[in-house]
C-alpha cells in the first residue's frame, strides 16, 4: 500500500472548481469529454481548465467510445497529461495515442481483473468503478470493494460511490493506489463544493499513518 493514496477529482467543469481542487491537495484532475455526461466540457472551456493547472497536478481526459480523430483533437487543443477510457476500448485502441492512460473496469462480481490486467497491460492502471447497466460511469454506485485482490499486477484506482464518510474505509479495505471521485464532492451536478472536497481529503490524509 503506498504511503499515501493519490487523489483524482473527475467531471471539473470550471477554473475555479479545478483550482480550489488542487489547492486542497488533489493530485489529478479529470475533464470529462462524453456529451451525454452533465460534466461534460467542450475543448474551448477544457483548455482555460488545463491551462490553468500548475505543474505536478496530472490532468486527465475522460472519453467513453470516442473516435480517434476526437481524441487526437483534444490532444491537440488541452494540454492533456493521462488519458482515460471508459468504454469498450481496445488496448490497442488506448495505446496508439502517445498519451499514458487508465482503463476503466465496470466491476462485477465475475470480474476477471488478472485477465484485463494482461490485455491493458501497458496502461497506467485500472480504474474499478461500479457496473451499471447502460451507463458508462459516474453513477455514485458503489461496489463489493472485497473484490479487489490484494496482490495485482497494475496500479488500482478506486472509483465508485466514494464520498468523505467512506473513503478512509474504502482505502483501507481496497489499499487502492489512488482514489477518484466526482458525485461526491459535488453540490450540483458538474458544480464542485469546496467544503466537501476538503472533507474527503482531510479522511483520505488520515489514513497516513
Amino acid at each position: 500500500m503506498p504511503l499515501r493514496t493519490r487523489v483524482k477529482i473527475c467531471g471539473l467543469t470550471s477554473v475555479e472548481d479545478a483550482l480550489t481542487a488542487v489547492n486542497l491537495g488533489a493530485d489529478a484532475i479529470g475533464l470529462v469529454f462524453y456529451e451525454p455526461s452533465p460534466r461534460f466540457v467542450d475543448i474551448e472551456q477544457a483548455a482555460k481548465i488545463a491551462q490553468a493547472i500548475p505543474a505536478f497536478v496530472t490532468k486527465t481526459a475522460l472519453f467513453v467510445n470516442p473516435d480517434k480523430g476526437y481524441v487526437e483533437e483534444v490532444l491537440a487543443k488541452v494540454n492533456i497529461d493521462l488519458l482515460q477510457f471508459h468504454g469498450d476500448e481496445t488496448a490497442e485502441f488506448c495505446e496508439q495515442f502517445n498519451r499514458p492512460y487508465i482503463k476503466a473496469v465496470r466491476m462485477q462480481e465475475s470480474t476477471d481483473l488478472e485477465v484485463l490486467s494482461q490485455m491493458f497491460s501497458r496502461s497506467s492502471g485500472l480504474l474499478l468503478d461500479a457496473y451499471v447497466p447502460g451507463v458508462p460511469g459516474g453513477t455514485g454506485e458503489q461496489f463489493n470493494w472485497s473484490w479487489i485482490p490484494k496482490e495485482f499486477a497494475l496500479p488500482i484506482i478506486l472509483a465508485g460511490g466514494l464520498v468523505a464518510d467512506n473513503v478512509k474505509q474504502a482505502i483501507q479495505t481496497a489499499q487502492p493506489w489512488a482514489v477518484d471521485v466526482s458525485g461526491g464532492v459535488e453540490a450540483s451536478k458538474g458544480v464542485k463544493s469546496p467544503e466537501k472536497i476538503k472533507q474527503f481529503m482531510q479522511q483520505v490524509m488520515s489514513t497516513v499513518e
